[in-house]
């Protein structure tokens, strides 16, 4: 699928590192590095907007490196980036470790997935099927 964006970046575009990968590696866009400190949250640029069609929408998400090496991640995730936005591309990044952490311009912060999505019309109704589950909860199909 084709997408436009306009790139104010000084940075590529956004690509897939493999064939078969469904995120593509967002970099910050700075002028200066960021720093972010135990629990403190930022909101990072990335330079880049886009126009994506009608029901579609763009997903934020936290890079699974810096998550596990950094305790780096995105706060909202998954961001949701809805078609008819035409802001700047930004990722609300959080820092969940007991360390200061430095965003350095370039560095990749999160990745994005386009995904398609449906427009929900209510059905409004008295009474719902019936399932196995029922009305059974967080924990109620047990452990194993």
């Amino acid at each position: 699928m084709q997408v436009k964006v306009i790139n104010q970046s000084k940075h590529p575009l956004p690509q897939y590192q493999t064939e078969s990968s469904a995120g593509m590696d967002l970099r910050a866009e700075l002028s200066a590095p960021v720093s972010l400190r135990p629990l403190e949250r930022k909101l990072v640029g990335t330079g880049l907007y886009i126009e994506l069609p009608i029901g579609f929408e763009a997903q934020i998400r936290p890079r699974s490196g810096l998550a596990f090496k950094h305790g780096i991640t995105v706060l909202n995730s998954p961001g949701t980036i809805d078609a008819d936005y035409r802001g700047e591309i930004k990722v609300l990044l959080v820092n969940l470790s007991d360390a200061e952490f430095i965003v350095n311009d370039g560095e990749r912060i999160a990745q994005m997935v386009i995904a398609k999505h449906d427009t929900v019309q209510w059905d409004a109704v008295e009474v719902l099927n019936e399932t196995e589950r029922g009305a059974g909860g967080y924990g109620s199909t047990g452990v194993k």
